[in-house]
This record gives structure tokens, sequence and C-alpha cells, in this order.
């Protein structure tokens, strides 16, 4: 059985480790706060971009330059580029070994295609490192609080190894951010683009030829689509790393009752056998 010295120093143990958890949860409750607040206004941004994409690419439909563009190029998916999005910290939950296992459910349904990776966040670099796995580049630090330039960078690289035919398709794995609680395994392809159709097309004026206009607004819209993923993926970690933090924090505190019971019933048991023995000493001594 413990000593009461031994259960004491367990419980305070507990308990700064609880302090660390729920200071933890704060902090990410903080950080989701500004992560939605950037979630909430790229949506409305992406989605306005990709309506203007099918307006002006039905708008040069019958010109037969469109089907020239490089980025809307259909080819067989000999070569697949995945961009994995992970967070660079632990700590929160399943949201990181998800992502890894839907990366690999993705590579082992791609087993005839060469996949290649380029790896944004340093939990998913550190596993598929070890894998012996073909790595185009990699980019950590910048999980929590993504900037537009970095992603811009990947995205022209990636633009760059497409429109060089050095692979035929690239795909985005990230989580997307449905909620507090939810966290949704998203797979998108990202190229090669494809252009909404538009039930009712906008005519425009347009100063230069439209398929120019559709050629600038393609890369445009592929460094909007990665740098939404950026963001989904920080305001996901952040509120699955308070989810996670809460429910430490919760088990900490039942840990610390269950303790505290103990402890007593062992305070109980010694106070008993200290009487007992007391008293066999004196009914002795008669």
């Amino acid at each position: 059985m413990p000593s009461l010295i031994d259960i004491r120093r367990r419980i305070r143990s507990v308990r700064n480790t609880q302090q660390i958890t729920k200071a933890m949860k704060m902090v990410s409750a903080a950080k989701l706060r500004r992560a939605q607040d950037r979630v909430v206004a790229a949506r409305p941004y992406t989605e306005l971009l990709r309506a203007v994409l099918g307006n002006v690419a039905a708008a040069v439909a019958a010109d037969e330059r469109l089907g020239t563009d490089p980025l809307l190029a259909q080819r067989p998916e000999e070569r697949v580029q995945v961009v994995l999005i992970t967070a660079d910290k632990g700590l929160a939950g399943a949201f990181n070994s998800n992502l890894i296992k839907g990366t690999q459910r993705f590579v082992e349904e791609r087993a005839a295609s060469r996949v290649e990776f380029e790896l944004l966040g340093r939990k998913g670099r550190d596993f598929f490192r070890k894998q012996g796995v073909g790595i185009t580049g990699e980019l950590v630090g910048f999980s929590a609080a993504p900037r537009y330039d970095d992603v811009a960078a990947v995205a022209k690289k990636l633009i760059e190894r497409f429109r060089n035919q050095e692979i035929d398709s690239v795909y985005l794995i990230y989580n997307e951010f449905r909620s507090v609680l939810s966290q949704k395994l998203t797979v998108v392809r990202v190229l090669p683009v494809e252009v909404p159709a538009q039930a009712e097309p906008v005519e425009y004026l347009f100063e230069q030829p439209p398929a120019d206009v559709l050629g600038s607004l393609l890369p445009r819209y592929v460094e909007t689509v990665v740098f939404r993923a950026l963001l989904e993926s920080a305001a996901a970690e952040h509120a699955a790393r308070m989810t996670a933090m809460d429910a430490a924090t919760r088990n900490a505190s039942e840990m610390i009752g269950d303790l505290t019971l103990y402890m007593n019933r062992v305070r109980q048991a010694s106070i008993t056998k200290e009487i007992i023995e007391v008293v066999s000493g004196a009914a002795a001594a008669e």
C-alpha cells in the first residue's frame, strides 16, 4: 500500500497538470476566435472568385484557346502531387492522426500512380520522412497563423510543376473547420482546375481578351484555395486542441477526486491500525 506522502505527491502532480491543461484550453479558445474570424472572412471571397471564374470561362467557352490553358489540361493521373496540411504541434486529440491515416488511404487507392508529397506542418513531415516517400517540399512553423505570402510561394511551385507536366494532378488533404466539436477530413483536387458550370452566365465587358483574363484568374484561384485550406486547418487545429484540453482538465478533476478518496481510506486505515495497536498494548500490559 502506498504511503500518504506518495499519494499527496501524486495529487499535487495531477493538480499541476490540470492547471497546465486549463491554461492551454484558454489559450486555444482565444486563438480559435481569431482563426474562426479569418475563415469566415475568407469563405465568401473564395466562393465569389469561383463564381467569377465560372462566368469568365462561360464567356470564352466558344473560344478555342480556352482548352489550351495549361492549368485546365486533363491528363491521366500517373503522377499525383499530395499537399498534406497538418499541425506543427500535438496535444490536439486525433487531429493529426486522422489526417495521416486519411493520406495513407488516399495513397493506397492510387497504388498504380506515383505519389509525391508537399508537406505543410511539422507532424505530417516528421511522420512521412520516416516512410521513405517522395517529398518535393516542406513548410513548418506556420500552422497556428498562416500567411498568404508563404502559401503563394507553395501554390506557384505547384502551378509551375503542373505546367511543366512534372505532375498530372494536385490534391489538398486537410481538416475543414465545421464547429468547435467537429472537423471534417477533406480531400479536394486543386489542379487541373475544374471550371464551375454557370446556369446563367453574366455578361462582362472585357478590356483584354477573355482568355487572357481567365489565364490571370486561374493562378490566383489556386493560391486562394490553398490559403483557405490553411485557414480552415488552423481553426480546426485550435478547436481540436481546446476540446482535447477541456477533456484532459475534466479527467484530471476526476483523478484528483479518486486519489483524494483513496488517500482518506489509507489514512483512516492507518489511524485504525494505530488505535488497535494502542489498545492491544494496553490489554497486554494488564
